[in-house]
């Protein structure tokens, strides 16, 4: 059977397909709680309501405002300070045109092109995907990414970027290693069935490093998809 050419910009659509608007399942119950509420709910309301980060639900809520479905207003304080940013839905009738299980079908097509490719050649193809989103990631970071930073430091601007963009992300350090542990994969349960696309993330790392500090090895060394609690990255920066 001759394999199936896919090439990395179409796999990038691919990606950016299954991220996009309603792809991630998170999102998509964002959108929901936000629509239960008239009133509309801050981005820490959210938060606190689906367990994810701050800056994860903000990510989420404002890739929602872009793609039209919410709306941004302000609430007056209780007392002194800043008026806070609600979102709000857009439409008061809940009609979503989309199946609410796009982002499965999208994810297991995606897992199912990489599987009729070798596993090698899916595995580079994934990474290499990773690795170019990543470097666009911390180009635009702007001076944040053109700073001169410790290893340490750049590596805590890597996982505040991948919580942006639905990885619950944090460092730790094991023993003298440094690693990153993300909690939560925008990819969603199919990955289960084809842990080809963790790659994508492990090069989004290695991408983002490169441009921030320098070359760094990279490896996934436990992941959700083979049965661990948590995607682990292991880092080493040769020192």
């Amino acid at each position: 059977m001759a394999s199936l050419a896919l090439s990395p910009h179409d796999f990038a659509n691919m990606v950016s397909a299954i991220t996009s608007a309603f792809g991630d399942p998170s999102r998509r119950d964002m959108y929901l709680l936000v629509h239960a509420k008239a009133a509309g709910m801050t981005a820490s309301e959210v938060a606190n309501t689906t367990g994810l980060h701050a800056n994860v639900a903000r990510h989420h809520l404002d890739k929602l405002v872009s793609g039209g479905y919410l709306e941004v207003t302000q609430r007056a304080p209780d007392g002194a300070g800043r008026p806070a940013k609600v979102y709000r839905s857009t439409e008061s009738n809940l009609e979503l045109a989309f199946d609410l299980g796009h982002d499965d079908i999208l994810v297991t097509l995606l897992g199912k092109a990489l599987a009729r490719l070798p596993a090698n050649e899916a595995a580079e193809l994934a990474e290499e995907v990773g690795i170019e989103f990543g470097r666009k990631m911390a180009a635009a970071m702007g001076d944040e990414a053109d700073s001169q930073r410790s290893f340490r430091s750049s590596l805590h601007i890597v996982a505040d970027a991948l919580s942006a963009h639905g990885f619950a992300a944090r460092t730790e350090r094991d023993g003298d290693q440094l690693r990153i542990v993300t909690d939560h994969c925008p990819f969603g349960d199919v990955v289960l069935d084809h842990p080809v696309i963790c790659a994508v993330d492990r090069g989004m790392v290695k991408g983002m490093l490169s441009s921030i500090y320098g070359e760094t090895a990279v490896a996934l060394s436990s992941s959700i998809a083979s049965g661990d609690s948590a995607c682990v990255t292991a880092v080493d920066n040769g020192s």
